[in-house]
């Protein structure tokens, strides 16, 4: 397949129609067939005899024999030596508004650059970019752009962040990483989309070199960890309490699914849980479900269901609570806590209006948390 044939099949790269990253990328970067894998040396990894090592990166802790794989597919022990597969071999590369990500309190009306590679170490059957995050990486075809590249194509479209984002950031830990040194360097922030599926030391050391993380909540039971995620929960609050305490902004994104993580109690016990851990000044967005991968027989989420979870939370104490998925709902809007007047409009991903000053109520001037500059 020649390469512009590749950019119009849909299991390709990802890029922005109309942006001219596509023409940039053909020119500067090479275009790679799917085995040509990188060999770079993993962090978080523990050596043991006969040539077997535990990963250390994630709560899976996978131990593993010489030529086996961690269970993220994309981290392969050769001969003792534990080797990431995919660094600065990106797959999906797009340039997005942030509140896509969604951010609502980081850089509005701005443009983040977007970069993933191939893997995922939990396997969500709602995922809604299986067909990059639920594969080996010689699976997708991808270019090699090292760090420095990353942050060359984010200055080239006035990005003023980098995100890492659509598969799991942490199965390309080392690639995040140096890229958010190389990017910080340059006065470029680092955003960090996630399940937040991650063990505490490296999620510490990360914090250091990025400016914002978004964690997917994507439940509040155990039950559903082990059943729809093949996870574990309380590695994920605890990455919530971890992000909270360090100096980057921290967002919560919670998909409604109909039937198996939306009754009410759930809903009030996470309210609650993050009234007490973290306080009322973390955004939580409600995002709508829509069918699709492995969970195609339910419907999409009744707006009723969403507005009483909006609702719940907001008696709960929460200032900031934002509905996903329904353009042109009010509460895709942010609202003042103290005098209830509306300081961003949005519509979808577009800002329509700013009422702050120095990140500050324009009408009270109560402080609204964010990193608004």
């Amino acid at each position: 397949m020649k390469r512009r044939q590749f950019f119009k099949t849909t299991g390709g790269i990802s890029l922005v129609a109309g942006s001219g990253l596509e023409s940039l990328l053909m020119n500067l970067y090479a275009f790679e067939e799917k085995a040509n894998l990188s060999k770079v040396e993993a962090l978080y990894y523990k050596k043991h005899s006969d040539r077997e090592i535990e990963c250390l990166l994630c709560p899976r802790y996978c131990k593993l024999g010489d030529k086996e794989r961690g269970y993220c597919g994309v981290r392969e022990n050769m001969g003792g030596t534990y080797y990431t597969l995919v660094y600065g071999k990106a797959c999906s590369i797009n340039v997005d508004p942030i509140e896509k990500k969604p951010f609502f309190h980081f850089l509005p009306r701005t443009n983040a650059l977007s970069i993933a590679t191939a893997g995922c170490n939990v396997n969500c059957k709602f995922c809604q970019n299986w067909e990059i995050s639920q594969v080996r990486p010689e699976q997708v075809e991808h270019y090699d752009i090292p760090p420095s590249k990353v942050v060359d194509l984010a200055k080239k479209y006035s990005c003023p962040s980098i995100a890492y984002t659509y598969t799991e950031p942490v199965v390309f830990y080392e690639y995040m990483y140096d890229t958010s040194k190389e990017a910080r360097l340059k006065r470029i922030k680092n955003a960090v989309v996630t399940g937040g599926h991650i063990n505490p030391e490296p999620l510490e050391e990360l914090t250091k070199v990025v400016d914002a993380i978004k964690i997917d909540l994507k439940a509040f039971t155990q039950d559903f960890y082990t059943s729809y995620v093949r996870g574990e929960l309380q590695p994920v609050l605890d990455a919530i309490k971890i992000v909270h305490k360090s100096n980057v902004w921290l967002e919560i994104v919670y998909l409604v699914i109909p039937t198996l993580n939306d009754s009410q109690n759930e809903i009030q016990n996470l309210c609650r849980w993050i009234m007490n851990e973290i306080g009322p000044d973390v955004p939580l967005h409600f995002s709508r479900f829509f069918p699709m991968y492995l969970m195609k027989n339910l419907p999409h989420t009744p707006l009723s269901t969403l507005e009483k979870a909006y609702k719940i939370a907001l008696a709960e104490g929460l200032h900031y609570v934002y509905l996903g998925n329904i353009p042109s709902h009010r509460a895709e809007s942010t609202y003042c806590p103290s005098c209830k007047n509306k300081v961003i409009q949005r519509i979808g991903y577009q800002i329509k209006k700013i009422e702050l000053k120095e990140g500050k109520c324009k009408f009270c001037n109560n402080p609204i948390p964010g990193v608004w500059t």
